[in-house]
């Protein structure tokens, strides 16, 4: 008689608790029988790609990871478009929104985040809309079909390829930022204002220092009012300010949570059978929402599952390496000295929209902003991660590796 296989269920059917899925059937193929439960009615996809879907560069169907016939062809039993809505850890259950109630030995919370919309009037009106998954595409390709004026609230990476995305289907597009300069926490000030001086170029509006403080309309949305008290008029406004870690299923359920649910370096939460990897994690007092992070998590979830031999995660160099509406930009560690300690080197080729600045702490590499020229990102990283002393080739470390490295052997 064959053993029946212990039952592990996935809450999430999104990109960092598949990577976990792939992870686990790569080290114990065999091991489990399988439950994945996804909130939309989408097979696992692409959710980077939405904004190159938006833009026209990709149809939905190519930003599909795991096709629905692939959970077929492992043995996967997926449920679709009936979201967990309830976990009894002391039973070791869990309950969708449709009344199922479905039983676990092991279990893995992949609930990732929600976006962040501020608390202002109007946010029920038709045309008001978040940019987070499939139904919030199809609802912004919908208004662009329509054509008119678009605000973008949030000058972050996820606002930027929004706005960008709905000026190439031939809207007016206006980006409103509450600080200073945009993508603040990627890029300094000065890489901020050449990005805003190139985005500008491409048609786009953007207006930083600017509040929000309510939306304007009739059943529609038709304008969106500053705190200043201008009104900017939009046919469709696209909030991007951010998301926050979705902890409600865990902390119900009595977890323990911070801004995220609290897990080991095993991605085990503080119940030895429920782990949780992906954008609803805390780990060590950090959240993460990049995806290689994500990814060292899968494989460490993926590895106690199996029972394979792991290290247990670690989270990589913080850094991030992002394409812009075709313009480059990186940034790795610390984005402004601190303290008399360090120092800056910086060179700008305004003429060729480059711009490098370098952090330095004790002839130490601490951190690195590139903008237009990213081709030696990788290289300081491994710079400032390995802490190797760079006084003999300081002078030079600004001009990349090929002019430095010669002068470190």
């Amino acid at each position: 008689m064959a053993v029946a296989k212990p039952r592990l269920a996935l809450v999430g059917n999104g990109m960092a608790g598949m990577r976990m899925i792939d992870e686990l059937l790569a080290l114990a193929p065999d091991r489990y029988d399988i439950n994945i439960f996804g909130g939309e009615p989408h097979p696992n996809y692409n959710r980077i790609q939405l904004s190159s879907v938006l833009a026209g560069e990709k149809e939905l169907e190519d930003i599909v990871l795991h096709p629905l016939r692939w959970y077929a062809e492992h043995g996967i039993t997926l449920t679709l478009a009936d979201p967990v809505s309830g976990l009894d850890a002391a039973a070791r259950t869990i309950e969708t929104a449709s009344g199922r109630r479905i039983a676990y030995d092991k279990l893995v919370l992949a609930t990732g985040s929600r976006p962040l919309v501020p608390p202002v009037a109007g946010l029920d009106l038709e045309g008001v809309a978040t940019f987070r998954n499939i139904a919030d595409l199809k609802a912004m390709l919908a208004a662009t079909a329509k054509g008119g004026r678009a605000v973008v609230v949030g000058g972050g990476l996820l606002g930027l390829e929004a706005a960008f995305g709905l000026k190439r289907r031939g809207m007016e597009v206006t980006v409103v930022h509450l600080a200073r300069t945009v993508m603040e926490r990627q890029l300094d000030e000065a890489a901020g204002l050449m990005l805003q001086r190139d985005l500008a170029g491409r048609g786009l509006t953007i207006l930083t220092n600017a509040q929000t403080e309510g939306l304007v309309g009739d059943g529609r949305v038709e304008a969106l009012r500053l705190a200043d008290g201008r009104e900017l008029a939009a046919d469709l406004v696209v909030f991007a300010i951010g998301v926050r870690p979705d902890t409600e299923l865990a902390r119900r359920a009595g977890l323990d949570v911070n801004r995220g649910i609290i897990v080991d370096d095993r991605m085990m939460t503080s119940d030895p059978d429920i782990f949780a990897v992906g954008e609803c994690v805390e780990h060590h007092g950090r959240i993460f929402g990049l995806v290689a992070p994500l990814w060292g998590q899968a494989r460490a979830c993926a590895a106690c599952l199996a029972q394979a031999q792991s290290h247990g995660y670690a989270p990589p160099p913080n850094f991030t390496s992002l394409k812009i509406t075709g313009i480059e930009v990186f940034q790795a560690g610390a984005l402004e000295a601190v303290d008399e300690a360090e120092g800056e080197i910086t060179l700008l080729d305004a003429a060729s929209g480059i711009y490098r600045k370098l952090v330095l702490r004790e002839n130490r590499l601490v951190g690195a902003v590139l903008y237009g020229d990213v081709a030696d990102g990788p290289w300081f990283v491994e710079l400032i991660e390995s802490r190797v002393d760079v006084a003999l080739f300081r002078d030079q470390l600004m001009f990349g590796r090929e002019a430095a490295t010669p002068l470190a052997a």
